[in-house]
């Protein structure tokens, strides 16, 4: 089998732990396995390496930021190559640039647009371990560049779908796909499988055991995927396509997303043009919008409401504000002490109730809610930030999620 492995920065945090790794790797290779290892930077080392450039200027330059915060994956690598060779296994290391990875050049968020297999491919004839830096690619100018937060996820994903990988491990601190944060929920169960769409929902709303864009990837090319711990061997989580057992289950799990901001617009010309006029400088800056709400009003305008990641909150109102100034918008308000808390599941799609369920648990513990959106899923709700963990407690215990509860039907 063709295996590829991605360790998370807790599982490399040390040259214990990296020896650690190196151990569980020579375990598949005495049984004949091919294997990718993608890594990720030493926990805390990234954010080590940011604050160093923000210590000189508040807003480093993105392209020299990339330059920057790459090198903790350039370690990393080389060091897990350096101990593999060190117990008798053949190993090589390589960077984005080397595989290479073609990426956009939209610094720090930099999307994935080719990869080139054939000095992988060559390394394994070899019989060769292939240890790839994670997070980092290259564009055709050939400027290194980052791929933003869990972005070694989507380098060993889009690796498995470019060499047609058997299978795609993403080792964490975790065991697998819980039905709630175990940290807010100490009952939460463990989920033996989960499908693509119910991960992406997951992960798109908060779900931090897999990045968003790996779990795409997963989907469109049918990449098997493994979530499991680096600590010990307990069987992780499979994320596969649907199945019939899948549809049985009314709700999967209830996620939270902290990292939410708000921003408001009162008056807005309610006419064709302008919301792509609002919208189009926000994504031309990298910014993804998540809910957005549009109320009319009887005066030919509307008030219109959408959520930014808090990360990106002081720079979408500074656009927001240079575009409203323009449009003559009467008011603009932002709020970034706000959460969104969501309940997912397959069976959602054959199930009714749902949604006054979850809206009528919110009201029983009095928390207040500001938005919401659906999909066929999954229902999400805008809170007031202070309420999210009895929200996530609550609805975990509405919906019958806890250990040893029966599933609803």
């Amino acid at each position: 089998m063709l295996i590829v492995q991605k360790y998370g920065g807790t599982s490399v945090a040390n040259l214990e732990r990296i020896r650690k790794v190196a151990e569980r790797i020579a375990q598949y290779k005495k049984k004949g396995h091919e294997l990718v290892v993608v890594v990720s930077a030493m926990a805390g080392e990234t954010d080590r390496l940011i604050k160093l450039a923000k210590d000189i200027t508040p807003e480093p330059p993105l392209r020299e930021l990339d330059m920057l915060v790459s090198t903790g994956e350039q370690v990393t690598s080389s060091l897990l190559a350096i101990t593999l060779q060190s117990m008798g296994y053949k190993s090589v290391s390589l960077l984005g640039y080397q595989v290479p990875i073609f990426t956009t050049d939209l610094f720090t968020k930099a999307r994935i647009k080719d990869i080139k297999i054939e000095k992988i491919k060559r390394e394994l004839s070899e019989n060769k371990i292939v240890v790839v830096a994670g997070f980092q690619g290259v564009t055709e100018m050939g400027d290194i560049t980052t791929l933003g937060r869990g972005g070694s996820d989507t380098t060993a994903v889009a690796l498995a779908a470019a060499l047609k990988a058997d299978l795609c491990e993403i080792y964490t601190d975790v065991e697998g796909v819980y039905t709630a944060d175990p940290r807010i929920v100490p009952n939460a169960r463990k989920l033996p499988k989960v499908s693509y769409e119910e991960m992406l929902e997951m992960a798109s709303s908060g779900a931090k055991v897999l990045e968003m864009r790996s779990v795409e990837l997963a989907m469109i090319y049918k990449v098997p995927l493994v979530v499991r711990s680096s600590f010990n061997y307990a069987e992780g989580t499979l994320i596969t396509e649907e199945d019939a057992e899948m549809e049985k289950v009314l709700v999967s799990g209830v996620t939270y997303n902290r990292n939410e901001a708000r921003i408001s617009l009162y008056g807005v010309p309610d006419k064709p043009g302008v919301a792509a006029k609002i919208f189009g400088p926000i994504g031309e800056a990298g910014i993804n919008v998540d809910m957005i709400i549009q109320t009319g009003r009887p005066d030919s305008k509307a008030d219109l409401t959408f959520t930014v990641p808090r990360t990106d909150f002081k720079q979408a109102l500074e656009i927001i504000k240079r575009v409203c100034e323009e449009l003559g918008v009467e008011r603009i308000e932002g709020d970034d002490k706000i959460a969104k808390v969501s309940i997912i599941g397959a069976g959602m799609r054959t199930h009714s109730g749902v949604a006054n369920k979850m809206f009528e648990t919110l009201a029983k513990h009095g928390i207040n809610i500001m938005m919401i959106s659906t999909s066929e899923i999954k229902i999400s709700c805008v809170i007031d930030e202070k309420y999210t963990e009895l929200a996530v407690r609550a609805l975990h215990e509405a919906f019958g999620l806890e250990e040893g509860a029966k599933e609803e039907k």
